[in-house]
């Protein structure tokens, strides 16, 4: 049911997650994604079209990781995709796969705000 995704191979277990399931799982969620975004840009207020283009990604990663709600919303949405065995994997692995999902909604987000 995910989209396909053509990656290289690799041996870190953690990339491969990446590749395997976080990458397909936020592809597939993206204008949900944008959709929470820009509904949390406009309740706080937030223009980002007056931000220059070369400070936008330091600023969706500021909002990504400082605003808790923003982060356990669009966390949950991916994490909720999860299946067992992928799962326990990210239990196994979290602060990892943490910040490999942040650094993936930071560029998914920035390249579309």
């Amino acid at each position: 049911m995910r989209p396909e995704i053509n990656t290289q191979p690799t041996d870190s277990p953690d990339e491969a997650f990446q590749n395997d399931t976080l990458r397909p799982i936020l592809k597939q969620l993206h204008d949900r994604l944008v959709a929470v975004m820009q509904h949390y840009l406009e309740k706080r207020k937030v223009r980002l079209s007056s931000v220059p283009a070369a400070q936008r990604f330091e600023k969706v990663k500021e909002l990504v990781t400082r605003d808790n709600r923003l982060r356990g919303l669009l966390f949950g949405m991916t994490i909720g995709h999860f299946n067992e065995p992928e799962m326990a994997y990210y239990l196994d692995n979290e602060s990892s796969i943490n910040r490999r999902i942040t650094n993936l909604l930071v560029e998914r987000l920035r390249g579309a705000l």
